[in-house]
């Protein structure tokens, strides 16, 4: 008679982690690491107010375009996702479909956010939905925003900030002594769209009322510009930011690009070849400031966004229609980079891929510009979007061991508008301690538990503390 071994329990201590070695390495080495979030979306105004929550449906629900993909895939209304329904209907749907996400990266990060911070390991499902919805909220007057800072020892938060916010907030949480550090990333994206020059010129007047400086040439742009990255700067950032579908680097001359500057300073639209020009053009100005000031750069690349024009119209931006792009990124990628460099004008760069076809091809590019002035001065960085699960970890891991250095790596991150999104910190730690784990138990790499512990405590925190310098 055959004796099979029981089934390993969902969501156990020692949840991914398939081997001894995996699972010393996890609790011992990669557990215990405080949590650099250097690119994520919270809105820092409910920082500095220390909001306090009413509903996990607020917390949880409010502005996730993941579960809304996964609700309306599931034949879920658009009313409980982002319509009028109460917060319970909303929480009932989201529950009801949780069962059905099984092997999407959903069902992982649902349950790893109940268990931390609310202690709960049943499965969601309409049978438990009450009692889990319940039990949340009774915790929810000890778990404000601040709060759940400090629950996940977070020590950084890089915020995501157009160049004409206000950094009001920052400023109030500075003052207010909040023992994490809230810092503002400088993401310009809109300030070099010239696609529509009526947007443009409106974003070129709210610039002129909020330098107090008189715009009517690109040079005026530019020192605008410039002033509010300086701001920046005096409040403590350390990193820009750009969301496009792929690198800009078209070739332009000076005269070119005032000229493109004065159509739509004027509301006339440029040509698709004059929005490129001036796009690269922008581009090469932002990455210049940020070497001067030592900031790091990061490029999130490949996303095609608002697919569904219908939704865009009804809904607006962010609320879940956008894909992966196939856009070629390795040419351009070469001339931007290769660019700056020729001209030491090259500041530390992450490359966010949002194509897997690409793995390689970012892995292999930034190698072409580490220098050895800086370890891993150019990083490629971890799974993104849609990538920002196992299979896409372990890929990109993969790729980054394979043809770099993955223990120069600067790690996760977690791109989120959430406050409870930092178990995608332990999602992440748990897996490469796992692909570690395995390779030492089958001899792949040598077994000195000491060592490997400190490369992977490295990729967790330290290498971010050092390369950032916050």
């Amino acid at each position: 008679m055959i004796t099979l071994a029981p089934a390993p329990t969902f969501l156990s201590d020692d949840f991914l982690l398939q081997t001894e070695t995996a699972r010393r390495l996890y609790h011992e080495y990669a557990r215990p690491m405080p949590i650099i979030d250097y690119h994520c979306h919270l809105p820092p105004d409910q920082i500095a107010a220390d909001r306090h929550f009413d509903t996990i449906t607020q917390l949880w629900l409010y502005g996730d375009h993941y579960k809304w993909r996964a609700m309306r895939t599931h034949g879920i209304p658009e009313r409980y996702c982002t319509g009028d329904a109460s917060d319970w209907e909303k929480f009932e749907k989201w529950a009801e479909t949780v069962p059905y996400t099984l092997r999407n990266p959903l069902y992982h990060w649902t349950h790893l956010e109940l268990k931390n911070p609310f202690g709960i390991t049943d499965v969601l499902n309409p049978g438990t939905a009450r009692s889990v919805y319940d039990t949340c909220n009774e915790q929810l007057p000890n778990l404000s925003a601040r709060a759940l800072l400090q629950h996940f020892d977070v020590r950084v938060v890089c915020t995501t900030d157009d160049p004409l916010d206000s950094l009001e907030h920052h400023k109030k949480i500075v003052q207010s002594g909040f023992g994490v550090k809230i810092l503002p990333a400088f993401r310009p994206d809109k300030a070099m769209a010239a696609e529509d020059a009526t947007t443009f010129q409106a974003y070129v007047q709210k610039l002129e009322e909020l330098t107090n400086h008189e715009i009517e040439t690109l040079a005026d742009y530019l020192d605008a510009l410039k002033s509010r990255h300086d701001y920046f700067g005096e409040m403590g950032c350390r990193l820009s930011d750009h969301g496009l579908e792929q690198i800009y680097a078209e070739s332009y001359t000076e005269r070119e690009v005032k000229d493109i500057f004065d159509l739509l300073y004027r509301g006339v639209d440029a040509n698709p070849v004059d929005v490129l020009k001036f796009k690269s053009f922008m581009l090469v100005q932002f990455a210049e400031w940020d070497h001067e000031k030592g900031w790091t750069q990061q490029f999130h690349l490949g996303a095609l966004r608002n697919n569904n024009s219908r939704r865009l119209r009804e809904l607006g931006p962010d609320t879940g229609w956008d894909s992966i792009g196939d856009f070629p990124q390795a040419a351009s990628l070469s001339r931007f980079l290769g660019g700056l460099d020729d001209r030491d004008q090259l500041a530390q760069t992450i490359l966010y891929n949002l194509n897997p076809a690409d793995n390689e091809v970012m892995a292999t590019m930034i190698g072409n510009f580490n220098d050895g002035s800086v370890r891993g001065k150019v990083q490629f960085g971890s799974g993104w979007w849609f990538l920002d699960q196992k299979d896409g970890m372990e890929k990109q891991i993969n790729a980054l061991s394979n043809m770099g250095l993955l223990s120069a790596f600067v790690g996760m991150l977690t791109d989120s508008r959430s406050f409870v999104s930092f178990p995608r910190h332990e999602y992440f730690r748990r897996i490469l301690c796992n692909i570690f784990g395995n390779e030492i138990e089958q001899g792949e790499l040598p077994n000195d538990v000491k060592w490997v512990g400190q490369i992977i405590q490295d990729i967790c925190y330290n290498n971010a503390e050092r390369y950032f310098e916050f």
